[in-house]
């Protein structure tokens, strides 16, 4: 049996790792650069990534690493030295390729955020997991990170 190629990718974006949120938002850029669409639908702690303090400072920096002892900041800096792509170089591209960006409602409730401290240069749509399961492809993956 020849399996054919994935129509759409939807991630679930729990993790509060930089790491993982990163990779998250590389496997989307990815697929959409690969004319695949793409659906990364942050919820929980993950939400956090996509947050701006009033002096502009971007909540994904303070998040840590699920391996190593570092924040978001300099961990992304470390990327970048190495020549691997940055967070913000990524959610451009997400951005750029027209990834679709789904914040979920209960994460908001529950992590009590503040739903202005979201990013407005991110297209950001509000949703839950009805919203997410609906706009997933019968012939896509899920991913859970």
């Amino acid at each position: 049996m020849t399996m054919g190629r994935v129509k759409k990718l939807s991630i679930i974006v729990y993790s509060s790792s930089v790491d993982r949120v990163h990779y998250a938002l590389a496997a989307a850029s990815a697929a959409a650069a690969s004319n695949m669409p793409a659906t990364l639908f942050f919820t929980m702690s993950a939400i956090q990534a996509l947050t701006q303090d009033e002096k502009g400072n971007h909540g994904w920096s303070k998040l840590g690493h699920s391996e190593e002892d570092t924040d978001g900041a300099a961990w992304d800096a470390n990327n970048k030295a190495i020549g691997v792509a940055g967070f913000e170089e990524l959610l451009e591209a997400c951005v750029a390729l027209e990834v679709k960006f789904i914040i979920c409602e209960m994460g908001i409730r529950i992590r009590g955020i503040n739903p202005t401290a979201l990013r407005k240069d991110i297209p950001i749509q509000h949703g839950g997991l009805v919203t997410f399961f609906s706009d997933a492809d019968a012939e896509g993956s899920i991913i859970f990170i």
